[in-house]
């Protein structure tokens, strides 16, 4: 199968899902399935985001939900003092994208190895869970917003229209702006793989030492996609915020887990693949959370996204939508070559030149 009808087909696929995502979900109406919908949008935000630094800038960040909470935290403390949402949501990204700045400057121009850049960023990221876990009582308070310690920011404002301050969005609009977002960090993500900065990473990426010495400043180019990576998972950070609201488990250890589940799961060097391993795995811990009975202690959650994962590994080493995608064209080659020789015979062996 050629490269292009491999693209069309997967354009195909991205539109059947936004059809169905903004057009079917919608028309039924189920709210419970629209929150659940934004919420899920806010993690394949998330997951986008590690899915570009690590799939195509072989950054491997342990900690990016570090962006996602800071993000929810400072739209939740701006939103609440200022009173307007927009800006509150502006801010929340660009934070992230500081923070990611700021933290990558340390990491790349010191020369970090892989090791040890994880490392880094996971310890970040658990160093702001114990913090805003610790910031309960009134002395905790950043202007008329309280951070309330483990029970976050219940009152995180919802979106509303610009000039509008007094009309948060339903629940419909919420999850209607979040598959957009989803949609948006997509063709961002697309588009920056296309640029001849993407190329430069991964060129960085398959071989650092001949891009060096091509003239390449790895450390620019990997601060640059960290920092963009970082400002895509603020913004589902802010997704989920105005799904749910912030608390100090947006930077637990469970949520760094996950996303690199979801990214494995889906395929890593792709991006639809994680979009993907995200709606899946969740979808499926909802169901197994659902479950009661003798079998609710097999079904835990934790222990079947752990089976699930070394399955993945095991057996599909190149994650679900690749091996998928390779089936798929395995059977459309066979079902052309089938038409082929019914259309115009078996073909004859060719002789070999002497």
């Amino acid at each position: 199968m050629t490269g292009s009808l491999r693209s069309a087909l997967g354009y195909v696929a991205v539109a059947a899902a936004a059809y169905y995502a903004l057009v079917v979900v919608p028309r039924d109406g189920d709210i419970a399935v629209m929150i659940n919908g934004s919420i899920y949008a806010g993690y394949a935000i998330l997951a986008l985001s590690l899915a570009l630094i690590w799939g195509f800038g072989g950054i491997l960040s342990f900690g990016q939900a570090s962006f996602f909470g800071l993000a929810g935290y400072v739209y939740a403390i701006a939103g609440i003092n200022l009173g307007d949402t927009a800006v509150a949501l502006f801010l929340a990204v660009a934070a992230s994208a500081a923070f990611a700045a700021i933290l990558g400057y340390f990491m790349f121009w010191g020369r970090l190895s892989d090791v040890y850049l994880g490392v880094i960023t996971l310890t970040v990221s658990l160093i702001l869970f114990r913090f805003f876990n610790q910031t309960a009582g009134e002395e905790w308070t950043i202007g008329a917003a309280p951070l309330g310690g483990f029970n976050g920011i219940p009152s995180t404002p919802i979106l509303t229209p610009i000039g509008h301050p007094d009309q948060p969005l339903s629940p419909e609009n919420i999850y209607i702006l979040s598959v957009m977002a989803l949609a948006f960090c997509y063709l961002l993500c697309r588009f920056v793989i296309a640029t001849r900065f993407g190329r430069a990473v991964v060129a960085i990426r398959e071989n650092p030492v001949r891009a060096e010495l091509l003239g390449y400043d790895t450390r620019l180019y990997k601060l640059g996609v960290f920092v963009i990576g970082g400002a895509i998972a603020g913004l589902g950070g802010v997704v989920f915020a105005n799904s749910v609201f912030v608390s100090p488990t947006m930077f637990n250890l469970q949520t760094n887990g996950q996303v690199i589940i979801w990214v494995i799961v889906g395929g890593l060097g792709t991006l639809a693949g994680p979009v993907l391993g995200c709606f899946a795995m969740l979808a499926l811990s909802t169901w197994l959370g659902s479950l009661n009975g003798v079998a609710s202690g097999w079904t835990d959650p934790n222990l079947v996204m752990g089976a699930v994962l070394t399955v993945c590994v095991v057996t599909l080493r190149q994650g679900l939508l690749p091996t998928v995608v390779a089936a798929g064209e395995r059977l459309i080659a066979t079902l052309l070559r089938r038409i082929r020789i019914q259309k115009f015979g078996q073909p004859h062996a060719v002789d070999e030149p002497l």
